[in-house]
């Protein structure tokens, strides 16, 4: 991720989580991507152009409002994006903290899910940590996501916790998972056969 995607990110990041509050802002990202412990990365297509951008009720994009938005030392507008031709359609980060590698987010545009891009996100996130040298990966994930639950079990996560109304939008637990340590053998082995299947299925990581 870069200082030009955010905008993008932001879209993305309201997209998935509409009831979060605080919402994530251009300058919270931005001190993400200078904090060292913290490590984005973006799933993106070339595109010959961009796709439309749809109207907020005061009908401006949302593009429109982050050029309002940005200071004089955040340069950004549509056009930066349209020389680039990047379309940012996916996002994860994860904060690497006393050699446990935290996932802090994974989310995908509405119109791309059910296309492998989450869990390509995922495989990301993890050959990070291990190129980190986190020994484990850790996650917190809302009990009614039972899909994200299955795709994290299928990569070696399981329940260790609770955090009691951990979700602010409405008070839901968050269930805390980890891993076992990625270096070990058996971890290895699995992490390895579930890349191989998912370039079998989806194409080359």
């Amino acid at each position: 991720m870069q200082d030009m995607d955010i905008p993008q990110v932001i879209e993305i990041d309201r997209e998935a989580f509409p009831t979060q509050w605080p919402h994530p802002n251009y300058n919270s990202f931005k001190q993400e991507l200078r904090n060292q412990l913290a490590h984005y990365v973006v799933a993106s297509q070339q595109v010959e152009f961009m796709p439309p951008i749809e109207k907020t009720p005061d009908n401006k994009t949302l593009w429109e409002k982050f050029r309002n938005l940005l200071n004089a030392d955040q340069p950004f507008s549509r056009s930066t994006s349209l020389a680039s031709r990047e379309y940012i359609i996916g996002i994860a980060g994860l904060w690497i903290m006393a050699g446990e590698a935290h996932i802090t987010t994974i989310a995908v545009r509405d119109t791309y899910r059910k296309q492998g891009i989450g869990e390509r996100l995922l495989i990301s996130l993890i050959d990070m940590s291990m190129q980190l040298n986190a020994q484990v990966v850790t996650l917190e994930v809302r009990p009614s996501n039972k899909q994200a639950q299955n795709l994290y079990q299928k990569y070696g996560f399981y329940e260790v916790g609770l955090r009691h109304r951990y979700y602010t939008d409405n008070g839901e637990d968050a269930l805390i998972m980890t891993t076992n340590v990625i270096s070990s053998p058996f971890f290895q082995s699995h992490f390895l056969g579930l890349k191989k299947d998912y370039e079998q299925k989806r194409g080359n990581i």
